[in-house]
């Protein structure tokens, strides 16, 4: 799969375009307005992020002050070092991003270790687990926080990443049957970047779906404003689909 380089910022510098040209490797993307910004990192789920380290500060901060986004490397291309303590994994240059862009690249690009997720998710389903799906599919979703934190905490290996995500769309619907819009939103963002590693199925659970539901959940909090929040439509909040395994 095509890895993603994405740049955020107020405008297009020239060191992005000498790197869209010599590098054939990589999709580039661009996002240069403030709003949305962190749904759009979320979406694209880019392996690297750049910014313009001589800009605005509010680039660096913005992503890697937010649960959802801090995770993924980013890197300030100019003359200052004010991002580095903005958060910015590291500080380049034009001239050394340029000379060197494909090892700098793939030394901060975080990779899955997709044999051992792959192996845990043949596994079947633990009994905690079990529990925490039969509270989330009866509407108790702050009970099921508690079982899937659980597993998350005492899993070392990849599929802990399955645990967190349902613990955390779970937590974004107990929001919305509370009426935090602002709460719910929050917790779906943050789930992405773990559903979005993991398989379409896993130990049992249909990923996929759960993929699909939350992000449904997610577009329909887009249409209301926060004080509309009354008004969603909460037969959007679908249980976690079981898938029967051969074998």
């Amino acid at each position: 799969m095509t890895k993603s380089i994405m740049f955020i910022g107020d405008t297009i510098p020239a060191w992005w375009e000498s790197l869209k040209s010599q590098q054939d490797s990589y999709t580039f993307t661009e996002h240069t307005t403030r709003q949305g910004v962190i749904s759009t990192l979320v979406d694209i789920r880019p392996a690297v992020i750049l910014i313009d380290g001589d800009g605005d500060l509010f680039w660096c901060t913005a992503p890697k002050s937010n649960p959802a986004t801090r995770r993924l490397p980013l890197f300030a291309i100019g003359h200052t070092t004010n991002a580095l303590h903005a958060g910015a994994d590291l500080i380049l240059s034009p001239t050394e991003l340029l000379k060197d862009a494909p090892n700098l690249l793939q030394n901060f690009i975080r990779e899955v270790d997709t044999e051992q997720l792959a192996c845990d998710c043949a596994r079947p389903l633990p009994a905690l687990a079990q529990q925490g799906i039969e509270q989330f599919n009866k509407g108790e979703y702050y009970k099921q926080h508690d079982s899937f934190e659980a597993l998350w905490v005492n899993t070392d290996s990849p599929v802990r990443d399955l645990y967190r995500a349902i613990l955390q769309v779970g937590v974004a619907y107990y929001q919305i049957t509370r009426g935090n819009y602002r709460g719910a939103y929050k917790m779906l963002l943050r789930s992405v970047q773990w559903l979005t590693v993991l398989p379409d199925v896993c130990q049992g659970i249909d990923v996929a779906a759960l993929r699909a539901d939350s992000a449904q959940v997610r577009a329909a909090l887009d249409a209301l404003s926060q004080d509309e929040i009354t008004q969603f439509d909460k037969t959007l909040l679908q249980p976690i689909k079981l898938v029967k395994t051969s074998g």
